[in-house]
């Protein structure tokens, strides 16, 4: 191997678009993946099929970023989604949009997005070799002059560094690239888990309910504990990151409409996953709680209407049928105890208090967080190599000449919906790019 060419660490979405991309502008170029091969985790995102982007414009798609998605503005000017869609076109992958302006393969199958990387590294020569554990970077007189694998030593004019972040740690993503960025003098932003699920305080309460997925139902976070929740101060419309416009106001942390799931040991789902990362930031100030309106289309006074008008119309069903009618079958049992109504009094019986502590339930189902799951167990990590020590025009580092990261390892996140491949794969492409050029220069 050659001093000129640039040496990749790490095979996923933007480290694969990187080796492609410098070997396309004329570097020689060696991919070094630890796992088997590369592509691990574009074959497990969207649930193996592969959310490669979204059909959002610019300004929401960086929206979806939160504060440092400026950063990304400079790399999604030279490859973007019409980029990324003509490439995989290329290499025989059609796309389609689905709900919320998902674009996946029209095959719904991740394995044609690897495939389609492997053809461009094969057709550009990329050298790849697989089951490398890379220990560390190489550099003289502040510019990189290789990469360490234990005793071996890879020479490299340019390095870029794609290793991810700590999720999934069995696609690779073990945290391996925070060390040797950190070890050249680089910040490293707290890591936290993104796109999680989250435990609660009542595990027993939640377990009761495992299984239940709703819909079309409010989940808002509060900077407090449940019994400090003013349900007056709920938003009426969602807030939170990537929503323009719609700032939430303390106590609320985050509030949307839409589906989640109760589990073993709490709360999980795409709207819990959305609003995770604000969670898991708000708990380190203190506690947070989360109140789940599951009759948001009607107001306090609508649903007290409603409940008077339910028990006085069934007056002869017990307790727990009137509620079947108002709750999935799972939810009747433990909202017949949090309620403390007998379940076989008749309808005819139930007294105000019982319904207004009911009506309570059904606006304002309550859970204490205690934490996120494990960040092995995340989607995303939040954190990584400090962005103000990279260059957004080259991706290259401020602190190591010949330096350049791309991806997860970078604090970048975002929502689900795309984002997240796709600053991958943009990122990918400069970094890739810039190395090429840094590579054949003196």
């Amino acid at each position: 191997m050659t001093a000129e060419r640039v040496v990749v660490i790490g095979g996923g979405a933007s480290g694969m678009m990187a080796a492609g991309r410098a070997a396309e502008a004329g570097a020689g170029v060696l991919l070094l993946e630890k796992t088997d091969g590369p592509g691990k985790k574009i074959l497990i995102s969207g649930k193996t099929r592969c959310n490669l982007t979204n059909t959002r414009d610019i300004d929401e798609f960086i929206a979806m970023y939160g504060p440092n998605g400026r950063f990304l503005y400079r790399a999604f000017s030279l490859y973007f989604r019409d980029d990324l869609l003509e490439f995989l076109r290329r290499y025989g992958v059609e796309t389609r949009a689905e709900r919320g302006g998902r674009i996946f393969p029209v095959s719904d199958d991740a394995h044609d997005v690897t495939g389609a990387f492997e053809r461009y590294l094969a057709e550009h020569g990329v050298q790849v070799r697989t089951g490398v554990r890379v220990t560390g970077i190489e550099v003289d007189n502040g510019r990189v002059t290789g990469v360490q694998e234990g005793d071996s030593t890879y020479p490299a004019a340019a390095v870029v560094l794609a290793t991810g972040g700590s999720s999934y740690p069995g696609t690779g993503s073990s945290g391996d690239g925070y060390r040797m960025a950190a070890a050249l003098g680089h910040t490293i932003v707290r890591l936290r888990p993104a796109l999680v699920p989250l435990v609660v305080r009542e595990v027993e309460r939640a377990r009761s309910m495992q299984g239940v997925s709703l819909h079309n139902v409010r989940l808002t976070a509060y900077h407090c504990p449940d019994e400090e929740i003013d349900v007056s101060r709920t938003p009426k419309v969602d807030c939170g990151r990537g929503i323009p416009g719609r700032k939430p106001q303390p106590p609320v942390i985050e509030s949307r409409t839409g589906e989640m799931m109760l589990t073993h040991f709490g709360i999980g789902g795409p709207m819990t996953l959305l609003m995770s990362l604000a969670v898991v930031d708000a708990l380190e100030q203190g506690p947070v709680s989360m109140s789940i309106d599951l009759k948001p289309a009607l107001d306090e006074g609508k649903l007290r209407l409603r409940l008077q008008r339910d028990f006085d119309s069934y007056g002869k069903r017990s307790y727990r049928n009137i509620l079947k009618g108002l709750l999935p079958q799972k939810m009747v049992d433990p909202f017949v105890e949090m309620t403390g109504v007998p379940p076989d009094r008749r309808g005819h019986e139930i007294t105000a208090d019982e319904r207004e502590r009911l009506l309570g339930l059904l606006k304002s189902l309550r859970f204490n967080i205690d934490g996120p799951l494990p960040i092995s167990s995340a989607i995303v990590t939040a954190g990584g190599v400090s962005l103000d020590e990279i260059d957004p025009y080259t991706m290259e580092s401020r602190l190591v000449s010949g330096l350049f990261f791309c991806g997860e390892v970078m604090d970048i996140d975002a929502d689900t919906g795309g984002y997240n491949l796709q600053a991958a794969f943009s990122t990918g492409y400069v970094a890739g790019e810039q190395a090429a050029i840094k590579a054949a220069s003196p």
